[in-house]
């Protein structure tokens, strides 16, 4: 008789919010495919799936899914059985529906309330459930040197097949996650799905004492106090062994802005103290040339009042003149007769003196009308040489002005932001060093406390978790998968139970560039599904890949350039070929071929609310357009 095989695959993922369109991304059997453009909302996905598979809360925070209070996650057994989890967004326990249901079901139907945390000795739990549906109930894994074991939890094996972008391109094991102390368990699970033999028929070697009680209280409490320092650490960064080298990034990006910015500082403070001096001297100009105008128009009524005044004194001169050679007849200056002058007394009759004093005043007027016609000539070419002088001013103002506010305000606000968005960069970056180097210390502590004997665990893990025929014929299949996907340099692979990791054609799959590291890794999880499925051995059977082929996006140099090869195309159709009981989930932001973009299961994400679909969530145009992923 045929041995049933257990498995699930995932069928469809939903938000929803009382004021909310519905977001829905569908799955089916085989393979699925989410491309697109970045910030859509696909890396969500993944980080939602896994959060709806008992990831610990809180789920990430981003503005479109404001709003949205509730998701469900459509599951579907090998056997044709379908259930849907909900679960609220802020975390929390779950509800399970019996069938698939593609909006929040109403209070009438009937569900089952799981809880979020893992019991082996309570199955209402969601990890239960999960387990009992891949064909791994009741399964414990080994946990440390004194043999001691755990229930075996879903979450243990949710991370050989929810491999998020960031974990994709770390340089570790895949079977390693930061935390040493779960080396054991990682490596016993993978043993576990390799096998399909459990780790319960350990015997724990010796009985703990009180000393060994407390110890392991420290311990325990470390722990506690590591993963709360881990959560902050993941929220700070994301790949906290590559800060340091972050930080000399950062600080080397500060110095060059620094310089940039100060010597641009020095030349706006240049141009704009120039263009002060330009166009106080322009306006001092403006005022001046204002002033001989008034000057100018004022000099002209008074010369004007000049030559009337010696137009005045020349009448009196030429009538004095007429006086003096005219026969005597009434006197010019009194008006008497000549029979009643008394030119002894009351008027002298002196018409030469008058002529005389005209003459004398209006040579005066002349030397002050002169005088002023000098002052006013002084004047005109004063203001000549302004009107001269102001394009030149007004035209190296404006090219200053054009300089300052067009070219050197706008790069200096930028090199600004900048500088400072480095700045806080480089707080957060300080800010996670510190976490890692408390983690750090930490877990040192947690090690001496576990004392030698946790050494011995860790090199026992080591050698002897995996046995030897069946790490071979997992590396087998990681070789053929490589080899039908036209892997650069792929040759043998063996898996290094030291390093927990491949080794490909003699050279450690983590010594390889990010690109490639991607790949592998994809690999590694493809090849584990591959292995469990020909030899039987239980596997939930789906496996979901963020950002696998980022050798083709961003390859961190020739060596691991992909583009020019064919092995995106091999990639895709191995996936292709895989049968209805592996579910592949590709999420990637560079186009699948042509071949592949067509089929029913591969959505693209455009950002665009004019073209295919926008991305995770349906487009709103008075929100903020950012989807993660």
């Amino acid at each position: 008789m045929t041995k049933e095989i257990k498995g699930l695959r995932l069928r469809f993922l939903g938000f929803f919010g009382p004021q909310k369109l519905p977001a829905t991304v569908k799955f089916g059997p085989g393979l699925n495919v989410l491309y697109g453009a970045s910030d859509t909302g696909k890396s969500f996905i993944v980080e939602t799936i896994d959060f709806m598979l008992g990831g610990k809360p809180p789920l990430r925070e981003i503005t479109e899914r404001q709003g949205y209070d509730r998701i469900l996650l459509g599951i579907e057994t090998l056997a044709g059985d379908t259930f849907t989890i909900s679960r609220s967004a802020d975390g929390g326990s779950f509800l399970l529906y019996t069938g698939l249901h593609e909006v929040p079901p109403g209070v009438e139907v009937e569900a089952q309330v799981l809880s979020e945390v893992h019991s082996d000795r309570n199955a209402s739990n969601l990890s239960s459930f999960l387990l009992d549906q891949s064909g791994l109930t009741g399964k414990r894994v080994r946990k440390n040197a004194r043999n001691e074991t755990n229930s075996l939890s879903f979450r243990n094996i949710a991370r050989l097949m929810i491999v998020t972008e960031t974990e994709i391109t770390q340089q570790r094991s895949p079977l390693l996650d930061g935390n040493y102390t779960a080396d054991t368990a990682n490596t016993s699970t993978f043993k576990l799905l390799l096998t399909g033999v459990d780790d319960s028929a350990l015997v724990s070697t010796a009985a703990r004492g009180p000393e060994e009680l407390s110890r392991e209280a420290q311990i325990q409490l470390l722990d506690q106090l590591l993963d709360d320092y881990r959560d902050r650490l993941k929220e700070v960064a994301k790949q906290p062994d590559e800060l340091a080298t972050q930080l000399q990034k950062i600080e080397a990006s500060l110095n060059q802005h620094a310089q940039q910015l100060n010597s641009t500082e020095v030349a706006f403070q240049e141009a704009a103290k120039r263009r002060r001096e330009l166009r106080k001297k322009l306006e001092e100009g403006r005022d001046r040339r204002n002033e001989i105008e008034g000057l100018i128009e004022r000099f002209s009524l008074l010369d004007q009042h000049y030559v009337s005044d010696i137009e005045r004194l020349q009448a009196i001169e030429e009538g004095g003149t007429l006086f003096g050679v005219l026969e005597m007849n009434i006197c010019p200056l009194c008006g008497s007769e000549p029979s009643h002058g008394r030119s002894n007394t009351a008027c002298e009759g002196n018409t030469e003196a008058v002529v005389e004093a005209a003459r004398q005043e209006i040579n005066k007027i002349e030397v002050l009308r002169a005088e002023l016609a000098l002052t006013m000539r002084d004047l005109l070419r004063e203001g000549a040489n302004f009107d001269r002088r102001m394009p030149t001013i007004m035209q190296e103002l404006e090219q200053l002005s054009e300089s300052v506010d067009g070219l050197l305000s706008p790069k200096l606000a930028k090199l600004r932001a900048t500088y400072s968005d480095f700045s806080d960069k480089r707080a957060e970056v300080r800010e996670g060093l510190a976490l890692y180097a408390t983690v750090q210390d930490m877990e040192r502590r947690r090690a001496s406390l576990e004392g030698a004997q946790e050494g011995g665990d860790k090199a026992q893990a080591g050698s002897g978790d995996v046995s030897t025929a069946a790490a071979a014929g997992f590396a087998k299949s990681v070789e053929e998968i490589l080899t039908d996907w036209h892997f650069p340099e792929a040759g043998q692979v063996f898996f290094d139970p030291k390093a927990r990791d491949l080794v490909i054609a003699g050279k450690p799959r983590g010594a390889r560039g990010k690109g490639l590291r991607a790949i592998t890794h994809a690999a590694f999880t493809l090849g584990l599904l591959s292995y469990c499925r020909s030899n039987g051995t239980p596997h939930p059977g789906f496996a979901i890949l963020d950002s696998p082929l980022l050798a083709y996006r961003e390859p961190d140099g020739k060596e691991d350039d992909l583009r020019g090869t064919d092995l995106k195309e091999q990639f895709y159709d191995y996936l292709l070929s895989l049968p209805e009981d592996q579910q592949v989930i590709v999420v990637e932001n560079t186009d699948p071929p042509d071949t592949i973009k067509t089929l029913e299961q591969v959505q693209m994400f455009s950002k665009n609310p004019h073209s295919g679909r926008y991305g995770l969530f349906p487009y709103e145009a008075n929100t903020a357009v950012r989807q993660d992923g």
